[in-house]
């Protein structure tokens, strides 16, 4: 019983946080195959690979040093972040190399580093709450840890490896060669130096004022990021005002469908889709829309690169076949 509530603890909230977070990325949702795959990618590779490697690196600090109090913080401190970031980040890589039509914004490798993370904290938070709760401390031990790894410190993982998406979003839609080199390594050493810090800094201190202290230094994290993302969200936005303003000077959008794919909120168009039985197209025509907006900003800051045009001119046909079916 105590396993299986452990399972769904573990992995129930990082579906809900997972579900928010693909909420958040408003204009150009981002395919749930990919966003699927990088969750398990997640929960096996990350997770598993960081269970084994954390493990042997630990084992072999304790054989050099003899202390377990060095293997505890070499392993937590210093091995643990630069491991899981590293195998968090590839899954954001393999997507940056292989879907780069997919990877079109600093809010997608936000996006993709997130899923990834919360994959990751799923599985690890089954180890924690069963293990570290449940068996070391019987059921006041278990709900101790579901409070704590769940409604404390749920969104850590995906805070750090937003970093490494944010780096490798940077560098795909910088024209500059040094950024490009640069932005990667940077935004993977951000995500290091986070995880690092939150995993040190309580335990440095020390007690309970330790913890609490490092909680609150978590969520001025949290808080940052959230304003970082609320301001992509807004930059998006424009990146649509600026560039579907074409389509409606050409007539291939009414300036109501230009209105609604510009708005915040669609939620009453797809309701309204929905009832009539037309949510399917509706919902792809603002895809699409969303896509093409995008597409054009790479046009304009990276040039051709492969086949921006011809992806333009194929969006811009679906987009004639979709509009006379879309809601506005």
């Amino acid at each position: 019983m105590a396993l299986l509530g452990a399972i769904f603890f573990g992995f129930v909230p990082m579906f809900l946080f997972a579900a928010f977070v693909n909420w958040l990325d408003r204009y150009e949702k981002e395919p749930k195959l990919l966003l699927g795959a990088a969750f398990v990618w997640g929960v096996v590779i990350a997770g598993g690979g960081a269970f084994i490697l954390n493990t042997m690196f630990g084992i072999g600090i304790y054989m050099v040093t003899g202390s377990e109090g060095a293997a505890e913080f070499g392993t937590t401190s210093i091995v643990a972040p630069i491991i899981e970031e590293a195998l968090k980040g590839l899954a954001v890589l393999v997507v940056f190399l292989l879907f780069r039509n997919e990877f079109d914004s600093v809010l997608d490798g936000i996006v993709y580093g997130a899923i990834t993370a919360m994959g990751f904290a799923a599985i690890e938070n089954v180890l924690y709450i069963y293990r570290n709760g449940f068996q070391g401390g019987g059921w006041e031990g278990f709900w101790t840890l579901v409070f704590i790894r769940v409604l404390l410190v749920g969104w850590m993982h995906p805070f750090f490896t937003a970093f490494t998406g944010i780096g490798l979003a940077i560098s795909r839609m910088s024209s500059n060669m040094l950024v490009k080199v640069l932005a990667i390594p940077a935004g993977y050493t951000v995500a290091v130096l986070t995880h690092a810090f939150h995993n040190t800094f309580s335990t440095v201190i020390g007690g309970m004022g330790g913890f609490f202290i490092g909680i609150f230094a978590d969520y001025v994290g949290y808080a940052f990021m959230l304003g970082f993302i609320i301001w992509m969200i807004v930059h998006e936005r424009n990146i649509l005002k600026k560039h579907l303003v074409e389509e409606v000077n050409n007539g291939l959008l009414s300036q109501k469908q230009y209105n609604t794919a510009v708005s915040f909120f669609q939620t009453g168009v797809h309701l309204s889709a929905l009832t009539s039985g037309s949510f399917r197209p509706t919902s792809r025509f603002y895809q699409v829309l969303g896509e093409l907006a995008h597409k054009k900003e790479q046009l304009s800051k990276v040039g051709e690169e492969k086949g921006n045009t011809q992806i333009i001119e194929k969006l811009r046909a679906e987009l004639v076949q979709l509009a006379p079916q879309a809601k506005a």
